[in-house]
């Protein structure tokens, strides 16, 4: 079969790889119907994360069912499924709690399962999925009635980038009428414009330089656009709320902001643009040393929560709404290629050609 495999920075290959097979009752192999890939993935094919030896890369799929291990009966043969980019068991502690991404048994594409056998990458023709009684999600509808509603890339946006744009809204505690402000523009900012708004926001505002994202941060429910970044951006937001009782002649800040970069500068600008009092969301991948400082929340009362989202949770949640069509999360799809041009696919996401790439095998 045809997979992604990344040998070193900018250098990411389409190549032939053994088709998957059953290797535990648990497993299932998954006939990829579509990948993509996202800006978590940016890293090691721009040499920030080391590459240390080739290996298959990306972790977001939708798919069908082919086989099926004797222990999974959670979907069936045939059944068109969506898989959270970590896979989980379903059981422990953690996973009860509605947080399977901190699954005691968290497994990742391109890895290594429990028992130590290699994972496929999900950016390939087949896949084979460790605990697939938990991991397995079942759309409910055919490949056929999927493909003819246009509901694809919307599915896969589940997978990843909406879980997690969601996950930083909920993690920021977002109510009916607040004012939240996003921080980054990327596939996961404009799907934490969507989360908030579902969330009941008042005021949304994007923080966006890009004239294509900020104008589908509109689509998706943003009122406001700030286009400056960091002190210029704090100001911008000020400006933008307008001055308060007792505010000094300076502008009012958010309720709640959502840190969906993962750099020092992104947080830090997340934690400038909230009131006193405020929560900030974070989901950014951390990379070039963002830190936190425990006095700054102490000083502010600033509530800090997220990490890592629990896609398989908040799956249940958010299908309902790409299905009666409420939200359409895969517009952030703005470039589709064959599997074959991967390297093409990075490419254009480095250079900020594309948003993001879908990749059909």
């Amino acid at each position: 079969m045809l997979a992604a495999v990344i040998h070193d920075a900018r250098d990411v290959r389409a190549e032939e790889r053994p088709d998957p097979t059953i290797l535990t009752p648990g497993d299932a192999v998954v006939r990829v119907v579509a990948a993509c890939v996202c800006g978590s993935d940016l890293w090691p094919y721009r040499g920030v994360t080391p590459v240390k030896r080739p290996r298959p890369i990306g972790h977001e799929l939708v798919g069908v069912v082919e086989e099926l291990g004797s222990e999974v009966t959670s979907a069936q043969v045939g059944d068109f499924v969506i898989l959270p980019f970590t896979m989980s068991c379903g059981v422990c502690q953690s996973c009860r709690a509605g947080y399977p991404a901190a699954c005691d048994l968290v497994t990742g594409f391109g890895g290594k399962d429990r028992d130590g056998h290699p994972v496929d990458g999900a950016q390939g023709e087949r896949v084979r999925i460790p605990l697939a009684q938990h991991s397995l999600f079942p759309v409910g509808r055919s490949e056929a009635e999927i493909e003819a509603a246009g509901l694809v890339p919307h599915l896969l946006a589940l997978a990843d980038v909406m879980s997690t744009g969601y996950h930083a809204a909920f993690s920021a505690g977002v109510s009916a009428g607040d004012t939240v402000v996003v921080v980054g523009d990327g596939a996961v900012g404009l799907c934490g414009v969507i989360g908030a708004r579902l969330l009941g926001a008042g005021r949304i505002v994007a923080m966006s330089r890009h004239d294509d994202r900020a104008a589908l941060a509109r689509e998706f429910g943003a009122t406001d656009v700030v286009a400056e970044r960091g002190a210029d951006g704090v100001a911008a937001v000020r400006d933008l709320l307008g001055p308060s009782t007792g505010s000094g002649g300076t502008g009012d800040l958010a309720d709640a902001a959502l840190e969906c970069v993962g750099t020092k500068e992104s947080m830090d600008t997340a934690l400038d643009v909230v009131r006193g009092g405020g929560r900030v969301g974070f989901v950014g991948v951390p990379h070039l040393a963002p830190e936190l400082s425990v006095r700054r929340l102490f000083d502010r009362n600033i509530t800090i929560g997220g990490g890592m989202a629990s896609a398989r949770h908040y799956m249940e949640t958010l299908l309902p709404e790409v299905l009666s069509g409420t939200i359409a999360p895969g517009k952030v799809f703005d470039l589709e290629l064959p599997l074959a041009d991967v390297a093409e696919a990075y490419a254009a996401m480095d250079e900020r050609r594309a948003t993001k790439v879908l990749l059909r095998p």
